[in-house]
């Protein structure tokens, strides 16, 4: 397999596990709809940063810690779950009104940001991915790791962006037809919450299963 082909096949496999609903899209979903679209922009971006640090990860991964994968892979599960359920159940005991956050847009963006990069960092669906995916698409056979390293990193966020990004100016678009009923919002951001934590919920479960 040429290295062009093997860099197709990993492409597949992103985008397929990207476009998945999970904990990064949720997160985005859930601020593009209450806080609007810069809201929805800095989680993407956010999750793009975490992109990186994964990418980082897979690269020390392959070089040689392959062998600490089984031990980590549940915990990181759990984590991972802990900090989403957090962030589900105060959206889902928020009463979150469109016209009132828009004042709050600069601190909120950055709060958002900073939830970014922690939701993927901890996101197991992302480390699952990692862990199974790098040692097999990242080889010394192709060369130096550290050029397949800024290849794959780039078309991960690069993915996230059109995927997250697309999303995110969706669902903002969504949010001005919420203006004008606030109830509705409030619901909204109540039924994202509960959401959130179902999938951690059940990522719990699986995490705790591999302890």
């Amino acid at each position: 397999m040429t290295y062009a082909e093997n860099l197709w096949i990993y492409f597949l496999l992103l985008a397929g596990i990207i476009v998945v609903p999970g904990m990064d899209m949720m997160f985005v979903l859930a601020n593009a709809l209450t806080r609007g679209r810069r809201a929805g922009i800095a989680a993407t971006l956010g999750l793009m940063v975490g992109g990186v640090c994964h990418t980082l990860f897979g690269t020390v991964a392959v070089a040689g810690l392959s062998r600490l994968i089984p031990a980590v892979s549940g915990v990181m599960l759990i984590a991972g779950s802990a900090y989403m359920m957090w962030i589900g159940l105060t959206l889902a005991r928020s009463s979150i009104v469109v016209d009132r956050v828009d004042g709050g847009l600069v601190r909120s963006s950055r709060t958002v940001f900073g939830q970014g990069i922690v939701t993927c960092l901890l996101n197991p669906k992302a480390w699952l991915f990692i862990l199974a995916v790098y040692p097999q698409f990242m080889s010394p056979v192709y060369g130096p790791l550290w050029p397949q390293a800024v290849a794959m990193g780039t078309m991960t966020v690069a993915t996230q962006f059109v995927v997250y990004g697309g999303l995110a100016l969706a669902a903002a678009r969504g949010r001005d037809g919420l203006i004008a009923n606030p109830g509705l919002t409030i619901w909204v951001g109540r039924a994202a919450g509960l959401l959130l934590v179902a999938v951690a919920v059940y990522t719990l479960l699986r995490g705790w299963s591999q302890l």
